[in-house]
């Protein structure tokens, strides 16, 4: 399901408002926007370690963006690029397949005057090992809402996560049941490569907490590690 079929979405984040604009009529489902994306942005705006200093904070070190890099998969409209930008990942490159670069360039443009500035963005294939290579990584922060939906990208999705991400860096997926098939090849395949953390539903965003999105953490398996 889509979040609404309202044509603009918008989202809060501390003291800005995203405003997003979709395209329920296109072919590519890069220009909607999922539930995923804002279930991501609101889980680490609960535990922004700025504003939530003085509480007891479990994520204070997962959502510690200062000087850190970070990139976005899939990235579609934008909206978990824009909200963690927001949030203190000041160094984040967006990320997207060339037919959703105009919907994407689109909403990084109509919520520059919340962002003070213009993202990074990428054209990727995540089987092109080449362009792999330009993105420049290692990053310290993987994301990737809602991409797991067609077995056959399974495996270049999950290459493209450990090829990006730094041996101490972390993946942050969102995500919610699409296809039994590549559910089953997705999991078999990440837990050969990573160790895997569910973030507890309670700790999500209550108002932001859609009973069928979860949201992982993957760090790479040290060498030597079974799986």
């Amino acid at each position: 399901m889509k979040f609404t079929d309202s044509p603009v979405i918008e989202l809060p984040v501390h003291d800005a408002l995203l405003s997003i604009q979709q395209d329920n009529g296109s072919m590519h489902v890069g220009t909607s926007v999922w539930p995923c994306s804002l279930v991501l942005v609101k889980f680490a705006e609960r535990w922004d370690p700025v504003k939530c200093a003085a509480c007891d904070n479990p994520y204070a070190d997962l959502l510690n963006f200062a000087n850190k890099r970070g990139i976005e998969l899939g990235a579609g409209c934008g909206v978990a690029s824009m909200g963690l930008y927001l949030l203190g990942l000041h160094d984040v490159v967006v990320t997207d397949i060339a037919p959703v670069m105009p919907a994407l360039k689109r909403n990084l443009k109509r919520n520059k005057p919340a962002l003070k500035k213009t993202l990074k963005i990428a054209q990727f294939y995540w089987g092109n090992e080449e362009q792999i290579k330009l993105l420049k990584p290692p990053f310290d922060f993987v994301f990737a809402t809602d991409v797991v939906y067609l077995e056959e990208t399974v495996a270049p999705l999950v290459k493209a996560m450990e090829g990006l991400m730094a041996d101490d860096g972390v993946v942050m997926l969102s995500y919610q049941l699409r296809s039994p098939e590549a559910h089953k090849l997705f999991w078999e395949m990440c837990h050969d490569v990573f160790d895997v953390e569910r973030i507890p539903h309670e700790h999500l965003h209550p108002e932001y907490a859609y009973e069928e999105t979860d949201i992982y953490v993957f760090r790479k398996k040290k060498k030597g590690q079974s799986s």
